[in-house]
């Protein structure tokens, strides 16, 4: 796959953490990225962040549901 540079990538994370006993925890994460890649197709846009969230060493760590949307800005 040839490499494409994006010209813009925005990202938003919404996490939500509530009490657990004496202490507090995360219980959910969304992570919410927008991209204009130009040269990309939406398919190989999608295939392309669906391998980052499956590799995503920070989600590995994380014992909690992690949602996840991407969109391609054309």
């Amino acid at each position: 796959m040839a490499n494409f540079v994006p010209e813009q990538v925005d990202s938003k994370s919404e996490v939500v953490i509530e009490k657990d006993g004496d202490g507090f925890s995360v219980t959910s994460i969304h992570l919410t990225v927008t991209a204009n890649i130009p040269g990309i197709g939406q398919a190989a846009f999608q295939s392309i962040a669906a391998e980052a969230k499956a590799g995503c060493p920070v989600s590995k760590l994380m014992k909690v549901e992690i949602g996840f949307e991407a969109t391609r800005l054309s």
